[in-house]
């Protein structure tokens, strides 16, 4: 029995009348279902808190006949992702339009707090230093996932000479761009659910190429993380049919302080070269104070 169950379907059908402690679980397997369906009943348990019988009851409430089969199940479903329009439904059953805006905001703030805590201190900083070291930084994402690399390019941009954006292309020209990667430059992928094909290509190309590989991403299982020497991981939600990319951004943020600290002469050089420009050709409004 329950091999046929949509598990996120059951989910939302019978969120409404959960009990409390059967709610956190719904909601933490609806925000971190790739986790979630690699942990056991007790690791479940003690993450959301609440004892390993309540979880192996909600499983069963669900119609399955005990947590294996649930797991099972939610393993099926996560390999092949949510659709768009699932997202939207799956976040209209958790919270209406009265309670959007706290709700948003309390998934970001614990995706940060979890991704602090949980975050390889020792992967961060082999990253930091392979990017110093680089002669020349791709940075390579898709979809959502570019408005992070978009960022990350420009401070990097500013601080290093030679960095290259990959963004949104399609495979062919990601490795068009990249088949002169070499052992003395680094890569960056960042890929979040849905996962990016192309990037996962890139990273593995780059890989087998020598170079120093980076991943920037949500779980030690992401496809992108078998093909880095440094993975870097950040909570992932999901809100409607968009991700929550706050701690990803958060973590991004920390990799340019970082570096930035180690490069703080030229940076300057670089700003006060800058605001000599902007002054030479006025670009910026003047505005009284």
């Amino acid at each position: 029995m329950g091999s046929s169950i949509d598990v996120f379907a059951a989910i939302k059908n019978n969120y409404g009348s959960m009990s409390k402690g059967h709610r956190k679980i719904a909601e933490y397997i609806l925000e971190n279902y790739q986790k979630a369906s690699f942990m056991t009943a007790l690791s479940l348990g003690q993450t959301v808190g609440v004892s390993e019988s309540t979880v192996v009851r909600f499983a069963m409430e669900l119609g399955f006949d005990g947590y294996p089969g649930f797991q099972d199940n939610l393993k099926t479903a996560m390999k092949s992702k949510l659709t768009s329009v699932q997202r939207i439904e799956l976040a209209s059953s958790q919270m209406d339009k009265n309670d959007v805006y706290d709700k948003v905001m309390s998934l970001d703030i614990e995706l940060i707090r979890q991704t602090r805590e949980n975050g390889d201190r020792e992967a961060f900083a082999g990253a930091v230093d392979a990017i110093l070291k680089a002669k020349k930084i791709y940075i390579v994402a898709s979809r959502s996932a570019s408005a992070l690399a978009v960022f990350l390019r420009y401070y990097f941009s500013i601080i290093f000479d030679e960095v290259v954006l990959l963004n949104n292309i399609d495979t062919s020209d990601i490795l068009q761009r990249l088949f002169r990667v070499s052992e003395d430059d680094v890569v960056i992928g960042i890929s979040f659910p849905r996962y990016s094909k192309h990037t996962n290509i890139a990273m593995e190309y780059a890989s087998g190429k020598g170079a120093t590989t980076i991943a920037v991403t949500d779980s030690m299982n992401s496809p992108i993380a078998k093909n880095a020497k440094h993975v870097l991981t950040a909570g992932s939600g999901m809100v409607s049919f968009a991700d929550s990319l706050a701690a990803p951004l958060s973590l991004i943020n920390a990799l340019i302080a970082a570096v930035s600290l180690e490069k703080e002469a030229e940076i300057g050089r670089s700003f006060e070269t800058l605001e000599h420009l902007w002054d030479e050709y006025d670009v910026y409004e003047k505005t009284d104070r």
